[in-house]
């Protein structure tokens, strides 16, 4: 897993796209790192974009339409993005971390706690470690930084919307290391295995909080891409969780991320 890669400019890109450079390679984090760019368009999937800045608001807006998204609102600033997003319930939220009145993480808590089933994905500037975490922990799906192409920023889209976690490269072992942190402070009640889950989903749910990637679960257990994700799926459906950064957090904190023993 690499380094975290060096922030990018400050002021992002010229606004004549939603992103410029191809200096960030996004990576999914189905508990591990998995490379964007399997997802498939998804027809009228609903988008708020929240930035204080008009140009770039309005190129990311357009991105989206052009690609077959149907943005709902924008918002300016944090209270209209709360407002904004809890009022039109779109898929996904694209939300800047620095947003006037109430900052974007912020944004996303009150969302969280609103109970609503948007997913956020946070799009910034910032590549600083604090800002990753705290986004992470208040409930965003993925973390993108600006300086993503604009085929990364909207396959990172449809990965939110279907609750992928999805980060740019670098930032996702990150992550996962907060995640296993956060675990071993409250390590009570570690459970050797999941009620509920089959023997597959929970084979799979093992190697998900390993930090393997769908890919490499499919090679592991000779099965496709595609059944891996269903299973991923299921379980998550079956543990009223939200996205792999949960199930990941889930099967930290019941002990499955340990290593299966030789032989």
């Amino acid at each position: 897993m690499s380094d975290i890669e060096q922030a990018p400019r400050a002021d992002g890109q010229e606004p004549g796209s939603a992103a410029g450079g191809a200096d960030t390679d996004p990576a999914a984090v189905e508990a591990g790192v998995e490379a964007t760019g399997e997802a498939t368009v998804s027809p009228g999937l609903r988008v708020v974009v929240a930035d204080d800045h008009p140009m770039w608001r309005d190129a990311v807006a357009r991105d989206l339409a052009d690609a077959g998204f149907t943005v709902v609102a924008t918002a300016d600033d944090g209270p209209s993005a709360v407002h904004r997003t809890l009022a039109t319930q779109p898929d996904v939220l694209v939300l800047d971390l620095n947003l006037p009145g109430v900052r974007g993480d912020e944004v996303c808590a009150a969302i969280r706690q609103a109970g609503a089933p948007t997913r956020v994905l946070v799009l910034s500037a910032s590549a600083e470690q604090r800002d990753v975490l705290e986004a992470v922990k208040v409930g965003a799906t993925g973390y993108l930084l600006k300086s993503a192409s604009r085929e990364e920023f909207l396959d990172a889209v449809r990965q939110t919307a279907a609750g992928t976690a999805v980060f740019t490269a670098g930032l996702a072992g990150l992550v996962l290391g907060e995640l296993r942190r956060m675990a071993a402070e409250d390590d009570t009640g570690r459970q050797p295995s999941v009620p509920g889950l089959t023997e597959r989903e929970t084979e799979v749910l093992k190697l998900v909080a390993t930090g393997l990637s769908y890919k490499q679960i499919a090679a592991r257990l000779f099965i496709s891409h595609r059944t891996v994700q269903n299973h991923v799926q299921n379980t998550l459906t079956k543990l009223q969780l939200h996205n792999r950064i949960e199930l990941v957090r889930f099967a930290i904190a019941q002990g499955l991320d340990d290593p299966e023993p030789a032989g």
